[in-house]
């Protein structure tokens, strides 16, 4: 994952707020545990636990409802209903 800094949390539609929201949660591990060799050790574990899969799509989520707040809610939403 490219050390990038965060230039923005505008994005063009849900799609790209949602990979953002992903990066996100992404970066936040990264920076919880910054060893990748004890990520990769942790990984089976967790990727086989519901509750840590639950937990993760909840970071996920957050990031998500951020973001789509900062963009307004992407002002589309009427489109869909016509």
């Amino acid at each position: 994952m490219p050390n990038q800094p965060l230039q923005t949390l505008l994005t063009q539609n849900p799609e790209e707020g949602y990979a953002l929201a992903v990066t996100l949660a992404q970066k936040g591990v990264g920076i919880t545990q910054p060893s990748e060799e004890i990520r990769k050790v942790l990984r089976p574990i967790y990727s086989r636990d519901a509750n840590s899969l639950i937990a993760a799509s909840q970071v996920i989520s957050i990031h998500f409802q951020t973001i789509a707040a900062a963009n307004n809610y992407w002002r589309t939403w009427p489109r869909y209903f016509q």
